[in-house]
């Protein structure tokens, strides 16, 4: 497979590490290093001084967790913006929409954006798709994600692991390249055998 480098102005988009995701009503959850994989790549986004972009869910829902003032609306101390970072609020699954991150973006020249955070299955992927189709490049760091057991209409339970798993192939090379944070920081954007 061929080697291709990430451009130097490549955005690293962190998506809704908020609070709420340790409440036990989300159930199980796959992936309990995303955050230390998250946490990886930030410090090497910000060691090279690229352009980090926090994303904050406020909820329009009082009954949400995610609702504003309430504990699990909070950043985990992790995300929490640095004064170089962007800091994008939304309150819808797409952190394109009702903000100004499009046009961020674009004033900056920036084209390309790696995506983490949560859930795999809703923001992460609402934004994955909408980056996509905005033209952006974007990178899934699948290691840098995490989501939750499903249940169907029918009651039947869809473990975190297979969410995960179907929608980053449902992704994968129809809005998104899905790679990996060892292979994001050592500057490529697809993943190899090691």
């Amino acid at each position: 497979m061929s080697v291709h480098f990430l451009p130097d102005n490549t955005a690293l988009m962190v998506i809704d590490v908020q609070k709420a995701w340790d409440d036990p009503a989300w159930g199980p959850r796959n992936n309990p290093t995303a955050e230390y994989r998250i946490e990886q790549l930030l410090a090497h986004w910000r060691e090279r001084q690229r352009p980090v972009i926090i994303v904050e869910h406020h909820s329009l829902s009082l009954q949400s967790l995610l609702f504003p003032g309430k504990p699990g609306a909070e950043l985990q101390p992790l995300a929490i913006p640095h004064v170089t970072d962007h800091h994008v609020i939304k309150h819808v699954n797409s952190a394109f929409i009702g903000t100004d991150l499009d046009g961020w973006l674009k004033e900056r020249g920036i084209a390309t954006v790696v995506v983490t955070g949560f859930t795999t299955v809703h923001c992460c992927s609402t934004t994955i798709r909408m980056a996509g189709n905005l033209g952006y490049q974007v990178y899934a760091a699948e290691d840098a994600m995490a989501t939750f057991d499903t249940v169907t209409s029918h009651g039947h339970v869809i473990p975190a692991a297979t969410m995960h798993a179907v929608e980053l192939a449902a992704l994968d090379r129809e809005f998104c390249t899905v790679t990996q944070t060892r292979t994001i920081i050592e500057g490529r954007a697809a993943n190899e055998d090691f």
